[in-house]
């Protein structure tokens, strides 16, 4: 794979950041978006803007195509087994939401169990946490090996009968683990449970097939694999979004409504009330056949590589902690200087064009059992190579210099 290549394909990416070439190494955060993508975007917006379902006119045709269509895109893309179970939703978050918020309650009650672990980004846990609230489920969490991995043994000894929900990360935002959650669904369904997948640093650098995983539901955001910011997915198996009641009214979402009752469209369109993220859909179905012509395999492979290199080259630097498995399959470094404050890291490398992550990532709890108020976090792409590592390194170098 041509990492460079491909980075030419970035225009934000070719640009000086403070007189230096910018380093994007915040990926996980968002990732940058390609020709492609935004000429998609564009030529929506400058030839097929209209709203979606209900009109009869050539640009409503058009834009429903294209609407439906990335639909179809989506499914193909993570193996579901029908187009109805890709739902449009904001993102990541807003689709756990609606598991926790439209499914939780139907299954749930007071003494059931939700299982997740310390791990997991407060999208995440908030919701479940909510839910555990208002429904007096116990919340429970998986306990995490030293370097954050999950073992199945504990899995096994911390679902049990009453377990009725366990959600989990399928790749850790700050520790870069890639959780066995196949092996995990096996677990929980033997138990009676669903599994709902975080997929929002996962879907964007490794193959994923729901079906194989045999995951309940699955969320993951656009803005993470090139696509525009405002569009997600919730995948769910239809039985199961069958069964749910949907939590936003209004438009689109209705089948037939009257003065004292209403009535709801089938699947997956009950769960888009209002108009939906057209242009966020089409860019989305734009940036897959981008992932795809590049292949999810050479994408997993190349951050393997570099995430390699990445730990080697930031190992050598005194002073330098650097949280999670020495060995990993995404490139997701999480990291200390010193005793320095990782914003003050990160302002530092910024002076010298390079972008990095600094704070709790939205994952207090965990930083907690890191015994880190903070961290700094380099994430890598498709469009990173070992230069840009170079340039970390040596600006790490310069920063605790600087700090000494």
């Amino acid at each position: 794979m041509n990492a460079e290549l491909i980075k030419s394909q970035f225009p934000i990416l070719n640009q000086k950041i403070n007189g230096h070439p910018l380093v994007y190494l915040d990926s996980a955060a968002s990732s940058q978006k390609p020709k492609q993508v935004l000429e998609a975007v564009q030529a929506y917006y400058e030839h097929d803007n209209a709203n979606v379902h209900r009109g009869v006119h050539t640009l409503g045709s058009r834009a429903t195509d294209a609407y439906e269509g990335a639909r179809e895109r989506v499914a193909r893309f993570i193996g579901a087994a029908k187009t109805e179970e890709i739902v449009f939703m904001r993102g990541t978050t807003t689709a756990l939401n609606l598991v926790a918020s439209s499914y939780g309650p139907s299954v749930l009650e007071a003494g059931d169990e939700i299982v997740i672990t310390p791990m997991e980004h407060h999208s995440n846990l908030i919701p479940w946490q909510q839910l555990a609230k208002r429904t007096g489920a116990v919340l429970k969490y998986i306990p995490l090996q030293p370097d954050g991995h999950v073992e199945l043994e504990d899995v096994e000894k911390t679902v049990t009968s009453k377990t009725k929900i366990v959600s989990m990360a399928y790749v850790s935002n700050v520790l870069g683990v890639v959780n066995p959650v196949k092996e995990i669904a096996a677990i929980v369904h033997r138990h009676g449970g669903v599994m709902v997948v975080d997929g929002a640093q996962s879907t964007p650098h490794m193959k994923v097939d729901v079906q194989d995983l045999d995951c309940d539901f699955y969320a993951f955001s656009g803005h993470k694999m090139c696509a525009p910011t405002g569009i997600g997915v919730l995948y769910g198996k239809k039985h199961l979004l069958e069964s749910m009641e949907p939590i936003e009214f209004g438009g689109e979402m209705i089948d037939d409504v009257g003065l004292y009752d209403s009535t709801w469209k089938e699947l997956p369109w009950k769960f888009e009330g209002g108009t939906p993220i057209i242009a966020g859909a089409v860019g989305l179905a734009a940036a897959i056949d981008f992932l795809e012509e590049i292949g999810l395999d050479e994408i997993h492979r190349h951050e393997t590589k570099l995430a390699a290199y990445a730990i080697g080259r930031l190992s050598e630097i005194d002073g330098l902690t650097l949280y999670g498995p020495r060995e990993r399959e995404v490139g997701l470094l999480t990291f200390n200087l010193l005793d320095v404050h990782p914003h003050d890291v990160a302002t530092v490398l910024d002076t010298m064009g390079i972008a990095i992550r600094a704070g709790h990532h939205c994952c207090q709890p965990l930083m907690r059992w890191l015994q880190a108020s903070s961290t700094a976090r380099a994430s890598l792409y498709m469009y990173n190579t070992e230069k840009d590592i170079d340039r970390l390194a040596e600006a790490l170098i310069q920063a605790k210099e600087y700090f000494a």
